[in-house]
């Protein structure tokens, strides 16, 4: 029995010695094969770099001559002419002539036609920021242009060609004697001289040109570059030759395409309205503006007259300037739906305005081309309506009716929340300082990133043609 006992107990301190084993090397293939660091392939680097460059684009600033943007806008406040095209003049009165002392920064004039297109103003002043405080821009400064993905062109073209406007010469189209015209020589002869255009044919540069007659004189020479728009209105050209000259279907646009080009916001010239301010609406639809317009405008005098007299409808007359501008907060703010006709172009600020005040666009523009697209989904807070359909009689009032009130809340408060991405104003007079994370000058410079690969492939196709080769104009299709 002694044997017995002894026998069990070395097969039990043999099995426990196994077990103690088994569990050792169960331990150390665990720690082993789970717990050690995994080594990633060397062909991950170059995506781990691609993706970490998609936070901000590198720009680099031409060094223009001041007299060609804050210089300009301190020559527009020494001036003592009101613009001729308005009946009052906000910048040029008595109350305002504080601004005419000289200052490094001027602000932006307020006069409505050229405030409402100021992101000239708002694009630079991000990139003369001090660096320390630009740590919410996307767009980052690069002091070495070869080190850039983009070069801006400081020009305040959009300032230059409202000050030519405004002074009544009629000298606009003309060379003689239109300081718009000399400007724009001059901007252009400093880019062309560079080595940075030289090298890539202006294609990798950027011009801000909201105005729609902006660079007029020089649009063919710039066409190569990344052009900052509102919309292609200003643009288009029919082609005359085509139908006697009668047809409005066949439009050249060989300088302005989506593939490079980059639509932006207006300026929007009313404040903000918050969600938990909004009230109950007791208009239906509501519009002000000109009722004569131009080209595609021709559709918002038919609709003038189909929709002046109905009931629960407001057309009036005007513009959002220091008189009129209280009224059309009004009129927004308690509208539901607000009309968003075309007029020389196919946009204007009246939709900035329409969604800074909650009041749900209705556009008729079959043409229309809308900023942020593929960031901001615009069928989740406007109504989208055919011009054929809108000037049927009766039609777009019913239309408007029949869309719940369930769908409307739903438009409003989306958006509420989209209303931050078409602001410019960073909250300082000068234009200098850090600019809303949201905003519209971020997702500018983010849309001109998404143009890079084919700005990029652009430049390298042009450098393999032989000299002296002709390539025709051809209709670059959005």
């Amino acid at each position: 029995m002694a044997i017995k006992g002894s026998t069990a107990t070395k097969t039990a301190k043999s099995l426990f010695l196994t077990f103690t084993v088994l569990l050792s090397l169960s331990f150390f293939i665990f720690f082993f094969f789970f717990t050690s660091p995994v080594t990633e392939p060397t062909n991950s680097l170059p995506q781990t770099s691609f993706l970490s460059s998609q936070n901000s684009i590198k720009v680099y600033v031409a060094n223009l001559p001041r007299s060609l943007n804050y210089g300009l806008l301190q020559q527009y406040w020494d001036s003592d002419h009101p613009d001729s095209r308005i009946p009052s003049d906000p910048d040029h009165q008595i109350s305002t002539a504080h601004f005419s002392k000289p200052t490094k920064y001027p602000p932006y004039p307020e006069n409505p036609l050229i405030k409402q297109y100021s992101a000239e103003y708002w694009i630079m002043g991000d990139l003369e920021t001090p660096q320390g405080m630009r740590t919410a821009s996307f767009a980052k400064r690069a002091f070495d242009v070869n080190e850039a993905d983009v070069v801006f062109v400081p020009f305040f073209a959009t300032l230059s060609a409202e000050m030519e406007l405004g002074s009544g010469s009629g000298a606009f189209k003309k060379k003689a004697g239109n300081g718009d015209y000399l400007r724009q020589k001059k901007v252009l002869d400093f880019v062309r001289n560079t080595d940075a255009w030289k090298r890539s044919g202006g294609r990798d540069h950027v011009f801000v040109l909201t105005d729609p007659v902006a660079m007029w004189h020089f649009r063919e020479e710039i066409a190569p570059a990344a052009l900052l728009v509102v919309d292609f209105g200003g643009w288009y050209r029919l082609d005359t030759k085509s139908s006697g000259g009668t047809s409005s279907d066949t439009i050249r646009h060989t300088q302005v395409s989506l593939l490079k080009d980059v639509i932006v916001p207006y300026t929007h010239l009313l404040p903000r309205l918050q969600l938990s301010e909004n009230q109950k609406r007791h208009t239906l639809l509501y519009f002000k503006g000109a009722k004569h317009r131009h080209r595609g405008g021709l559709v918002r005098e038919k609709l003038w007259d189909l929709l002046v007299n109905e009931p629960g409808v407001i057309m009036e007359e005007g513009f959002p300037n220091a008189t009129g501008r209280e009224q059309s907060i009004k009129g927004m703010r308690s509208s539901e739906f607000c009309l968003h006709p075309a007029g020389d172009t196919p946009t204007s600020c009246r939709l900035f305005d329409a969604i800074q005040s909650l009041c749900i666009p209705v556009i008729i523009s079959d043409n229309v081309e809308l900023p942020f697209e593929g960031m901001v989904d615009y069928s989740t807070f406007s109504v989208f309506v055919a011009v054929s359909d809108a000037l049927r009689p009766n039609w777009l009032v019913s239309h408007l009716r029949s869309i719940s009130e369930k769908l409307k809340n739903e438009f409003r408060q989306t958006m509420a929340k989209v209303q931050p991405v078409f602001v410019y104003d960073n909250g300082h007079p000068d234009g200098i300082g850090p600019i809303p994370p949201d905003g519209a000058v971020n997702h500018i410079w983010r849309k001109v990133h998404q143009k890079l690969p084919a700005i990029k492939e652009a430049i390298v196709r042009e450098k393999r043609k032989p000299a002296n080769t002709s390539i025709p104009l051809r209709c670059h299709c959005t």
